[in-house]
């Protein structure tokens, strides 16, 4: 089997994360911290299963990292983008800093435990 195009993955994991979190906070009105969990887990878990059902197995570690680190660094971006707008508008506390962060970090830590190998527990 070829190698998996870990950047096909990534960018279809963000397109994912902005399309759901649009319907979810739209159409479904859940909002806040819960609504970035939920997202975060639907596309976490349909990476997961998107990539295992493609190549037939789960990521190897430098695959994992990879695949990870792209899908951070590319809504890293996006983020920062939406950080901006915060500030052009008015300067967010450090409460509100930390909360922005801690829905950022949901979606790469959430990715990360959905591709994790198998372990076994014996």
């Amino acid at each position: 089997m070829s190698n998996p195009k870990l950047g096909h993955y990534a960018l279809g994991a963000i397109a994912a994360s902005i399309v759901l979190n649009l319907l979810a906070r739209t159409f479904l009105k859940v909002g806040g911290v819960f609504a970035t969990l939920l997202v975060a887990a639907v596309v976490a878990f349909g990476l997961a299963l998107t990539f295992r059902r493609r190549t037939g197995r789960r990521p190897y570690p430098v695959e994992r990292r990879v695949l990870v680190g792209l899908y951070a660094l590319g809504l890293g971006l996006l983020y920062m983008g939406l950080l901006a707008l915060m500030y052009l508008k008015e300067e967010p506390g450090l409460a509100g800093q930390l909360l922005f962060a801690a829905h950022y970090f949901a979606y790469p830590l959430l990715a990360w435990f959905a591709l994790a190998p198998q372990r076994d527990l014996r």
